[in-house]
């Protein structure tokens, strides 16, 4: 059984109100699908025929939120249908390709089907270091609306995910969308694929209630963001003068709240600079009974040259290293007094004992505005269980630095290479000592006070009802500096998750409130942005 009830709702249309609908369900689809159906038309009625004294705009939102809420079972059956698609692009296997290839057409099929010319951009073939020849996923650069008197909107995302299996500790299949008290549980779910769709649904609302979008949009959609972008900067320089060239704004969804119920724009990442160090005796490992004591292990000299890189108050012992580092401004240090982080539940959920430091600002600043170094492990040592004795002939350290404005990258390099070198050289040790640079990537930064960075504001003030958190993001997103730096345009981190969705960790969810809430975020953005620019 079916009963709708229409009921007043927002103080516009006849008789100073509109509608909502309430359903309750005993039915088949069918019946749910009329009464939709039923809705979209009062919504169609109350857009185009009634007179009122609320702006065009506000009605145009608040018929284009009723319509999310009401079809939001429909955009969380998209989402399972995404998350259902093991496009894991880290493991580098034929069948897994094979599934971020499908996940990329149906994703074309998805746009086409909201009007989109939609390029699919073959990137060729990938040669991996065991020998393997693997094709490159292609690139999806989709446009919708060319209204010269409008500004163009260019949306980022990424549809491939990281490794999961049920027996790396998921409570449910991460590949099987499940909801449990809200929250969407499955791999991808807001890493990125619930971002993506978030913003596909804004789109098609307008649309289904046969609304003018303000903006031209386009989107560039990848699937290796997890094993590096693989080919996305050649792309991305390539077209720069032609699918970018009219671009006005770009907005990534690819990162997550502080907060696990205040939302956030995010205004800047740290870079990262990798390094391994290396230090070698022969090739040949030996028997610490018949060689322990009588040669300099490479080893020993491993631990003392990782032991002098940091020291146990987070302070980053090399000389120098902290020369370039922005000093921090007034307008900057009231900014981390605002932002919503209760320290107690943040390190509880951390399941850490203690911090380095006690209060929130220090904490987030030294998160997101100064660097770090990190010793992430050592190969070539004995980590098996039992007691070996062996001494290693070899052995390779692995660290990394997070960089921050204005770290330059081959400065960090000089410095890193040299205070090893020193460290190295006081040992006076035989062996031989090698510091290679693995990757690094700049930090990005960006203007608060540009046009796009108000209008998310005010966007989500209209859907939220507070002011966002202000906030910058520890870890390293490449494509953001990329764009910035290539097209040389506005660009913005609007996250819709909350901080304890998990991205690439077990149980990745994103919760019903923030997918639904999100796609009307981006509606909402839309018009804000449209206004602000002209």
């Amino acid at each position: 059984m079916l009963s709708v009830f229409i009921l007043p709702s927002f103080p516009f249309g006849p008789q100073g109100h509109c509608y909502r609908v309430q359903t309750s369900f005993q039915m088949d689809p069918k019946l749910k699908k009329m009464a939709s159906s039923i809705f979209t038309v009062l919504l169609l009625l109350e857009g185009g025929l009634f007179s009122s004294s609320s702006p065009p705009s506000s009605r145009m939102l608040e018929n284009i939120f009723q319509y999310i809420d009401l079809h939001q079972n429909e955009f969380i059956q998209s989402l399972k249908e995404w998350v259902a698609i093991e496009s894991d692009s880290v493991q580098p296997l034929p069948h897994f390709r094979q599934e971020i290839f499908k996940m990329m057409d149906i994703a074309a099929d998805k746009l086409r089907h909201l009007g989109a010319a939609v390029d699919s951009i073959d990137m060729g073939h990938q040669e991996l270091p065991d020998g393997q020849n693997l094709p490159i996923p292609p690139i999806l650069l989709a446009e919708l609306g060319n209204d010269p008197k409008k500004p163009t909107v260019c949306f980022y995302g990424h549809l491939d995910v990281q490794p999961a299996k049920k027996e790396d500790g998921w409570h449910t299949d991460p590949f099987t969308l499940v909801e449990v008290d809200g929250k969407l549980y499955g791999r991808g779910a807001t890493d990125n694929k619930g971002p993506v769709l978030a913003w596909i649904n804004a789109v098609g609302a307008f649309q289904a209630l046969n609304q003018d979008i303000p903006v031209n949009i386009k989107f560039i959609i990848e699937g290796m963001e997890e094993a590096g972008s693989v080919s996305l900067d050649k792309l991305v320089e390539r077209e720069k003068d032609r699918f970018f060239s009219n671009v006005d704004y770009i907005v990534i969804s690819d990162n997550l709240w502080i907060s696990k119920k205040k939302p956030a724009l995010t205004y800047g990442t740290r870079g990262n600079i990798y390094f391994t160090v290396e230090v070698k005796c022969r090739e040949q490992d030996f028997h610490s009974g018949t060689f322990g004591g009588i040669l300099n292990e490479p080893m020993a000299d491993l631990v003392s040259l990782l032991g002098s890189l940091v020291d146990s108050s987070g302070h980053i012992l090399i000389p120098g290293i902290y020369d370039n580092v922005t000093p921090l401004s007034e307008e900057e240090k009231k900014m981390y007094e605002t932002i919503d982080l209760n320290l107690e539940e943040y390190q509880n959920s951390s399941q850490v004992e203690k911090f380095l430091f006690d209060t929130k600002e220090e904490i987030l600043m030294h998160l997101w505005r100064y660097p770090s170094l990190s010793i992430h492990g050592i190969e070539g040592a004995f980590d098996e269980p039992g007691a070996k004795t062996v001494i290693p002939a070899q052995v390779i350290g692995k660290f990394s630095i997070r960089l921050v404005p204005h770290m330059n990258i081959s400065v960090v390099e000089t410095q890193v290479k040299k205070h090893l070198e020193d460290i190295f050289s006081q040992r006076n040790s035989s062996n031989k000592l090698k510091v290679t640079m693995m990757l690094g990537v700049h930090p990005w930064i960006a203007n608060i006070h540009d046009i796009q960075y108000i209008a998310a504001r005010r966007a989500i003030k209209t859907v939220f009802g507070v002011d966002p958190d202000m906030i910058r993001d520890g870890s390293t997103i490449p494509i953001a500096k990329t764009f910035q730096d290539i097209i040389q345009k506005s660009v913005m981190m609007l996250p819709l998750g909350a901080v304890d969705d998990g991205e690439h960790s077990q149980n990745e969810k994103i919760n019903r409130y923030n997918y639904i809430e999100g796609s009307k975020l981006f509606a909402a953005f839309f018009l804000e942005v449209a206004k602000m620019h002209s």
